[in-house]
């Protein structure tokens, strides 16, 4: 099985795949390296691999955008499952610290960082990448350019680790989803779901989120992303816990879908919280 994640290799979305492949017990699957996120969608999209793995969610920075936009536009993909991903970044390099003057990383990254950056290297220029690893590679060789990724890139790229960890929250964590082609379910402990309403007006939302309320379907998030079509107009993305199986979902779909202009369930899946590598 052919597998898309976010590349080059070093990633921590190639950590994400490796630990999603086990759970799903993939025997010996294909990581296949993608740059950029809507890559990965499109390489699953496309046909040319048969799953992606892609970040969702961030416990410091919020939504992955380009992850919600993707989802919203393949009504022909479905989340299969996903797993919350311990991340702890290092600050990796060929040089001293005190003769970096440029740090380079994908720009989650130096956000997670950026209060460790402004303390250590405060007169370092921040440049965003691709990836965290395609920072890695980026920088190798260089005396005077660092970058922000995993351990294992440095392995993979040559690099020494010149501070560990340097992220800025001690608990921060990313969910990864593993995307695949396909019918999806509304089987599972968590669901996903994005809507747009008819009318932007007073209380529409309320009225929409109260069918999730009067069902006592929690909420684990919320948010909003503009429809791209007029100002004012978004679109919303939540997740719903599923504690007693899907029925209420079922009846909280019919409910809300009178109120919807466009409404996209993703899945219902389960979702695993890892421990750090």
């Amino acid at each position: 099985m052919r597998i898309a994640f976010l590349g080059p290799v070093g990633t921590y979305g190639e950590q994400a795949a490796q630990r999603l492949a086990a759970l799903e017990q993939i025997p010996e699957p294909e990581l296949v390296p993608q740059m950029g996120i809507r890559a990965v969608v499109k390489a699953l999209a496309d046909g040319h691999c048969d799953a992606a793995v892609v970040p969702v969610e961030n416990s410091v920075e919020g939504g992955v955008t380009a992850c919600l936009d993707a989802l919203w536009e393949h009504p022909e993909l479905r989340v299969a499952r996903a797993v919350v991903l311990p991340i702890r970044h290092a600050l990796l390099g060929s040089g001293p610290m005190d003769g970096i003057s440029e740090v380079l990383s994908h720009p989650q990254a130096l956000a997670q960082c950026s209060q460790w950056l402004a303390d250590q290297v405060p007169a370092a220029l921040q440049l965003p990448t691709s990836s965290t690893a395609e920072a890695a590679r980026m920088v190798a060789g260089s005396r005077f350019r660092a970058a922000i990724a995993s351990r294992q890139a440095a392995q993979e790229h040559g690099l020494e680790v010149l501070a560990y960890p340097i992220n800025d929250v001690p608990g921060n964590c990313t969910r990864f989803l593993l995307l695949r082609r396909g019918e999806r379910s509304l089987e599972g402990p968590l669901a996903s779901l994005a809507f747009s309403l008819h009318n932007n007006q007073p209380g529409a939302l309320l009225q929409a989120l109260g069918c999730f309320a009067q069902l006592a379907l929690n909420m684990s998030r919320i948010e909003s992303r503009p429809s791209k079509r007029e100002m004012g107009e978004y679109i919303f993305f939540v997740d719903l816990e599923l504690p007693l199986g899907p029925e209420p979902l079922h009846q909280a779909l019919r409910e809300l879908e009178p109120l919807c202009e466009h409404l996209a369930v993703f899945g219902a899946y389960p979702i695993t919280q890892l421990e750090t590598p």
